[in-house]
């Protein structure tokens, strides 16, 4: 009810109706023009006293109600006097006096105060795909009558897709394409005021948001009951999040599809090229080879660097690039790295000796030979078998015998003559081409009579000659190989010509020279067929010697791998039953061998399957009541009590079978850990498993075979004699006809290539290469600590930040705008620079502060926004953004107008 009585209690006052219509459609919609009401300050005065009084007093009055176009609206609140109204809007108080009612009765009020609209919720960003639909909700409080508006980027929207119920105010966007991208306002209006909210619409596979959305649009006048807090608020997470694609939280440094690994062949070009996406400019960035060199332009390299790209180039490579490359790519927010494996592949070098001739024949022979020490960054394909024969009437020319060879032994059995005489060398080869020829073996006659055989017919105790040095009976050729306590060259007895190996004892100590008697004392105790013969020995003052029967057909695994070898699980149980014949003898003479493993297997010949055990350096005579304890070995091959440093006996070797068996059978050591110290730890704990795969086509009765031999405790372990007994020995009899299948050979091989790496002349490049492999992420050795950078790589990657560092430099400079009084403007700008500057705002050379209607921001990627709300004419002028570090400063200025 009114408290004012006009015209009559049930009517409404016109001006109460006139309130409501100008609260909300005031804009240009009354034309009425009278002079403004007014009153006077005795009436004002007498309605307060009445309210001390409590009395009630009755004025009438007549007035006039001036309506003006573009008037703000009219607000009732309680002041000093209830019963006052009060508006925001300018009023002429006059002198007519307005009384309010006071009859007796109870329909007296008092006025109430209209509630401002209150966005509780407000609009959320939205991103859809291309076509698809979206909805943008608010909840909405405030007096009624609430009305609720669109608009899209400032402009107003005519959408029958909008609702306003129960509050919540909707928007529906049907089919979104790149048109509909941008700004989306909603705007609540009643009669105590108005209260807008935005968000942002995204649609992938659209460009960015124009970053100027606003600074074309012209704010709609507020009230100045208007929340300037709220509205400057969410002005700037808006500017903000214009300037972001989405909530970007993509990586510092994207490398896209870097090259993992580059091989190139010897002084070709090699290109080292990654590709990435900052985050953010500029960027810098360099090279480091192998963690250690800094990668620096010169005569062969180039380094080349832009801002999506990096590259090295090598011209004429050679071996000694191989390497791992990582490139550090910086930029003002941190720093990404990529390392690219560079291969530079040449042909093998030559055989590491001249071929060896054995089982020499009538119209063939075998010859034997040391692979290449350094293999060429690749692996050996194989090896070219050539000849010449030598005729005193005319020098012959090579020939190639074979390109075939796959294995560091070759049975020639073609194009040989009877008392002819022949010279040989041999070439090896890989992906990148062919070596130098080997050195050229000695001139051999061929027989005339059938093939004699070199295995010894009888065994000899030998006696050690003391009073003679090996040179006075015997020719010493090349190095067959290099042992534990010395190394192995080949012989030719000068007499007969007869050929062995010669085990030379690097026998400096006292405790050395002990050690290479020993195994001479020991080796009159092993005449077997399947032991290495020992046929002499010589130990002067200066040299320990032992002549040994010479083995020409390479190692068991390296013959296994060979191309036209059968490798089948009968012929492996043939191979593990001799094993087991040698060690069995050596066993019933109270002997361990103690260090039994594939290399110490080697066969007789390159065409048969007998082999022998070899090396008995590390071999002891056990003693009854004595135990015997040990700490030497090789880790893959060692038993638990070894590392447990406990007693050792006959047992021990069987553990070593069993492992040898494991990888004669799947390609693979079953304690084999990432390191020395993880497969020791596996061999402690004698933790192993058949892998499926790898076990996929292998009995169970040789599985059964293995686990019976790789027992923890050594009293649970099968004796040689045992294991002979074993069912799976007894399987592959001659007199049992078995079904078999080949087994994969390329398992084995990468065990030896692994192998090979660890004893090859030139270790540096292959373990280098090898390092590379197992630190590889996919790699099962692979290790997660990468090792530390040098010093110079770490002053390289730190001064990458100086090199970051720029003088500020606007990339889009404040734009002039022209607004009418009430609305919001907002400037602004993009400045670079690094350390990041200091930005300042200037109003007509006055700084300006941060307040309630002056709102400035400055973003991680250099966005800088001023927001001014609510703008009065006194906002005109000229803005001036300043933008400083320590290496300089940087300036831009606008002009704001402020229209009435």
């Amino acid at each position: 009810m009114c408290v004012f009585n006009w015209p009559s209690e049930k009517t409404p006052c016109f001006l109460c109706t006139l309130g409501l219509r100008v609260g909300s459609n005031f804009r240009g919609s009354l034309k009425a023009e009278a002079p403004p009401v007014s009153f006077s300050e005795d009436a004002l005065k007498e309605t307060a006293m009445d309210k001390d009084d409590k009395k009630s007093n009755t004025f009438v009055s007549t007035f006039r109600l001036a309506l003006k176009p573009q008037a703000k609206s009219f607000n009732v609140g309680k002041k000093e006097n209830e019963n006052v109204l009060d508006t925001t809007d300018r009023m002429a108080m006059g002198n007519n006096k307005l009384g309010v009612s006071s009859a007796t009765d109870a329909r007296q009020t008092q006025v109430r105060a209209l509630a401002l609209p209150l966005i509780k919720e407000p609009l959320q960003d939205c991103t859809v795909c291309e076509g698809s639909d979206a909805t943008f909700q608010c909840v909405i409080t405030g007096s009624q009558p609430l009305s609720v508006s669109w608009m899209h980027n400032g402009v107003r929207l005519q959408s029958s897709n909008t609702s306003f119920k129960n509050g919540v105010a909707s928007l529906v966007l049907t089919q979104c394409s790149s048109e509909t991208v941008g700004m989306y306002t909603c705007v609540a209006e009643n009669a105590a005021g108005k209260q807008s909210n935005s968000a942002v619409l995204r649609v992938t596979g659209t460009e960015e948001i124009p970053r100027q959305i606003n600074s074309e649009l012209h704010s709609e006048v507020t009230s100045k009951v208007l929340s300037h807090e709220n509205t400057q608020t969410s002005l700037a997470s808006k500017v903000k999040s214009q300037h972001k694609e989405g909530n970007d939280k993509g990586p510092v440094v994207d490398f896209l599809d870097p090259p993992e690994q580059v091989e190139v062949q010897v002084r070709q070009r090699a290109r080292l090229h990654c590709e990435f996406k900052s985050s953010c400019l500029p960027v810098a960035c360099c090279w480091i080879y192998n963690r250690d060199k800094v990668i620096v332009g010169g005569p062969r390299i180039s380094v080349r660097s832009s801002d999506t790209q990096s590259s090295v180039e090598i011209s004429q490579a050679c071996p000694q690039d191989t390497g791992s490359y990582t490139v550090i790519v910086r930029n003002q927010k941190g720093s990404a790295q990529h390392t690219v494996y560079l291969s530079v592949i040449d042909r093998p070098n030559p055989p590491a000796s001249q071929p060896v001739i054995s089982k020499l024949s009538t119209q063939s022979l075998v010859l034997s030979w040391m692979g290449p020490g350094f293999d060429g960054g690749s692996a050996v394909l194989g090896y070219i078998v050539e000849v010449r024969q030598e005729d005193p009437g005319k020098p012959g020319s090579w020939t190639e015998v074979s390109s075939l060879c796959k294995n560091t032994s070759y049975h020639v059995c073609t194009g040989l003559e009877p008392l002819g005489q022949y010279r040989f060398r041999v070439r090896a080869y890989n992906s990148a081409g062919i070596s130098k020829p080997s050195q050229e073996s000695e001139c051999v006659k061929m027989m005339t009579i059938k093939e004699k055989n070199d295995e010894p017919k009888s065994y000899v105790t030998i006696t050690t000659d003391t009073k003679h040095k090996v040179t006075d009976h015997y020719n010493v050729h090349e190095k067959l190989g290099v042992g534990r306590f010395g190394k192995v060259f080949r012989l030719s007895h000068k007499e007969t010509g007869h050929v062995c190996a010669g085990k030379f004892y690097q026998a400096r100590t006292a405790k050395e020279k002990s050690a290479a008697r020993k195994e001479i004392e020991l080796m009159n105790f092993l005449h077997h067929p399947k032991l290495v013969q020992c046929l002499a020995a010589y130990d002067t003052r200066s040299e320990i010697v032992m002549i040994m029967e010479h083995i020409a057909g390479g190692e068991l695994f390296q013959r296994i791998v060979d191309e036209n070898f059968e490798h089948t699980e009968p012929t492996s149980a043939r191979y593990m039953q001799q094993i087991l014949e040698g060690m069995q003898y050596v066993h019933k003479q109270n002997i361990v061998h103690l260090d039994l493993k594939p290399e110490n297997i080697i066969c007789v010949d390159t065409t048969g399957t007998q082999i022998k055990i070899i090396d008995f350096g590390l071999a002891s005579k056990l003693d009854e009541g004595k135990p015997l304890l040990v700490m030497h070995g090789t880790p893959e091959f060692v038993a638990p009590e070894v590392i447990n440093y406990e007693a050792v006996g006959l047992e021990t070797d069987v553990w070593s079978i069993g492992v040898i068996c494991f990888i004669l059978l799947s390609g693979e050591s079953p304690f084999q850990g990432n390191n020395e110290a993880e497969t020791l730890a596996l061999v402690t704990a004698a933790s192993y498993e058949f892998d499926e795969e790898s076990f996929e086509d292998i009995s169970d009765q040789a599985k059964d075979f293995i686990s019976s031999l790789l027992k923890k405790d050594p009293r649970c372990r099968l004796s040689c004699t045992q294991a002979l007994a074993h069912p799976w020995m007894a399987s592959f009899t001659p007199l049992t006809r078995r079904s078999t299948k080949s087994l994969n050979k390329e398992k084995i091989r990468r065990y030896l290539a692994k192998c090979k790496w660890k004893k090859t002349g030139k270790a540096v490049l292959a373990l280098q290469r090898m390092a590379h492999l197992s630190n590889r992420p996919e790699s099962p050795g692979s290790s997660s600590e990468e090792p530390s950078w040098s010093q110079e790589a770490e002053q390289a990657i730190q001064s990458l930040d100086k090199q970051l560092q720029s003088e500020p430099r606007f990339q889009q400079v404040l734009k002039d705008i022209t607004l009418p009084k009430g609305a919001t403007a907002q400037l602004r700008c993009l400045v670079n620079g690094y350390p990041r500057p200091g930005v300042k705002w200037f109003q007509n050379e006055k700084l300006l502060s941060q307040s309630n209607r002056v709102t400035m921001e400055q973003d991680e990627d250099g966005l800088c926004s001023l927001v001014l709300a609510d703008l009065e004419p006194s906002y005109s002028g000229v803005y001036v953004c300043r933008a400083r570090n320590k290496l300089g400063e940087a300036m831009c200025s606008a002009k704001l107008k402020v229209e009435m």
